[in-house]
């Protein structure tokens, strides 16, 4: 099987790409790092990467930009970050990838638990993850050809804990390895249309 990880150099991007290197072949996209660049928020760069990258029979997303802070101060400028990056982004790789799949292949995006555990200063993640949930479920009944959708929702990541930590007071983390065994039920199960919680 030929996996595409969007985002597959980021913490939780590699511990995806681990779980997979063994058994099946792994490309890798990200902003700056990766087998290819690609600027989620960039039509034209998804484009080229799915071109560049050929057939494949998975996508996995697990990458794309949130705003956090205070909402009393939050402007539409800065809540748009989210909009355009992580919920667009993905949207987009998603509509644009589904014709670089092979028949039956999967696609697996990725929201977090503030879709439903919300946090102070998080409006904008709540908001962007639980939409994309929203849209897998919405695309699940659509997709031709026997593909498949589903979102991975995971709790704060160990990994992650010193530059995210604060904003997830009494949240029990997840070491990404088993975050990642969440993409492999997406990727390899026969389920469509669903939120994996890894909480």
């Amino acid at each position: 099987m030929k996996i595409l990880v969007i985002g597959g150099t980021g913490t939780l991007g590699s511990a995806v790409v681990r779980e997979f290197a063994d058994d099946h072949e792994v490309i890798t996209a990200g902003k700056t790092h990766g087998d290819f660049q690609v600027d989620i928020t960039d039509e034209s760069s998804v484009r080229a990467l799915f071109k560049n990258a050929g057939k494949v029979d998975a996508i996995i997303a697990t990458t794309g930009s949130l705003h956090f802070g205070p909402l009393t101060e939050m402007t539409a400028e800065q809540f748009n970050i989210g909009l355009q990056d992580k919920l667009l982004g993905q949207v987009r790789i998603a509509l644009i990838g589904q014709s670089f799949l092979n028949e039956r292949g999967s696609i697996t995006l990725t929201s977090g638990i503030i879709a439903d555990e919300p946090i102070r200063q998080g409006a904008n993640a709540t908001t962007v993850n639980a939409v994309v949930e929203g849209f897998v479920q919405g695309a699940a009944i659509e997709l031709p050809r026997g593909i498949r959708i589903n979102v991975v929702s995971p709790t704060v990541v160990e990994e992650s804990l010193k530059a995210y930590g604060s904003f997830f007071p009494g949240f029990e983390a997840a070491p990404a390895a088993r975050v990642a065994k969440a993409y492999r039920r997406s990727v390899e199960g026969a389920q469509t249309g669903r939120v994996y919680k890894v909480w």
